[in-house]
């Protein structure tokens, strides 16, 4: 399992890119994310939820209440200020991850 520092810290990039892809509603995205990790993210609703309400607060997202199959869901669509935000965060983990890539490669030492 991923650790929940990293968890934490990737939870709007990753809700933000999966909503990119359209839109969905809670239960779906923490079973999507879980699968797609094959397991080493495990959102609970207790997490999800309040990042969910926080994003949209921000503007970042929006949402809609729903009735299909009997059921009320609140599905959740990125905005336009949630794909300029998606764009910057995909910048900010390429540069994360193209400075981790460095500091792990083995030194070179000169003689």
């Amino acid at each position: 399992m991923i650790s929940k520092e990293l968890v934490a810290a990737s939870t709007v990039p990753l809700v933000l890119a999966m909503l990119g892809r359209g839109e969905s509603y809670g239960y779906e995205l923490t079973r999507q994310i879980q699968e797609m990790s094959e397991g080493q993210i495990a959102w609970s609703e207790g997490m999800l939820y309040p990042v969910l309400h926080w994003m949209e607060q921000q503007g970042l997202i929006e949402s809609e209440w729903r009735v299909e199959q009997a059921r009320k869901r609140k599905y959740y669509r990125i905005r336009a200020d949630g794909k300029k935000a998606l764009k910057q965060q995909r910048e900010h983990w390429k540069a994360l991850n193209s400075l981790l890539e460095q500091l792990c490669q083995p030194q070179r030492h000169s003689i």
